[in-house]
């Protein structure tokens, strides 16, 4: 991270609240229900046959909550530099639309992450903790995960998502729906470089706070730490050995 996104973070402190309490909160409630395993709202998350609708919204809203949870920290950069600018030009306000558009774009993640917990469930793939049963499905989402590390599109996003000023440069919109759609935007690199990661959740559990907290961690570093992209590709090589294995030494 720059002398200049730090001075950003450190002058905005108000704009990191913005991006931390929902995270917080989403971390809060991930706690809340991977210790109460036996509450009703826990176990409408880990329906696995005859899914009704209640089961349906509370898998999307725990997908949901989880999405923001991971998302929002690594964030916290381009919202500060995004609030400076647009505290200088009296629009505040604008700052609130933003990452009202990058959760948004998340949730509708979160929506596609349910419906492939459903299809996974249905094909018996998937444990009552939501994690893969398959080792070929875990050897799978491994080699994918890590071979995408590699990809034009991996690097251009991680690019994207590293880069803050010049994400602002080139996708600037006016108004409030301007910052919504810029939010949706940025979350949409987020999306483009993290998404196989969080296919991720399915090896490691979706209700395994742990695991949950380390994929977070390494999107972080990914996107924060010096050499983020150096560290990507590290992470590539180790994905795609571990899930090789995987896929050839099957118990």
């Amino acid at each position: 991270m720059t002398n200049s996104l730090r001075d950003a973070i450190r002058a905005r402190p108000s704009s990191a609240l913005i991006v931390w309490l929902p995270a917080l909160a989403g971390w809060v409630l991930l706690y809340w229900g991977a210790t109460h395993m036996d509450s009703a709202a826990t176990q409408l998350t880990m329906p696995m046959s005859d899914w009704s609708a209640a089961n349906v919204i509370a898998v999307f809203i725990m997908w949901t909550v989880m999405m923001a949870a991971m998302m929002l920290p690594a964030a916290t950069p381009m919202v500060s530099v995004f609030a400076t600018l647009n505290e200088r030009r009296g629009e505040a306000g604008r700052t609130v639309a933003f990452v009202a558009g990058y959760v948004a774009l998340w949730a509708a993640f979160g929506a596609a992450g349910a419906a492939a917990q459903w299809a996974l469930q249905a094909w018996g793939l998937l444990s009552p903790m939501i994690v893969s049963m398959s080792p070929a499905l875990t050897g799978a989402l491994l080699v994918i995960a890590g071979v995408f590390q590699f990809t034009p599109l991996k690097h251009a996003c991680l690019r994207a998502c590293r880069s803050p000023l010049g994400f602002l440069l080139t996708d600037w919109r006016d108004g409030l729906w301007g910052a919504v759609h810029m939010g949706v935007r940025h979350g949409l690199y987020c999306l483009g470089c993290c998404w196989a990661l969080m296919a991720l959740l399915f090896v490691g559990g979706v209700m395994n706070l742990m695991w949950i907290a380390a994929l977070t961690l390494l999107v972080a570093m990914e996107k924060l730490a010096p050499k983020g992209d150096t560290l990507a590709k590290a992470l590539g090589v180790l994905m795609i050995g571990v899930g090789a294995a995987r896929l050839i030494w099957r118990p």
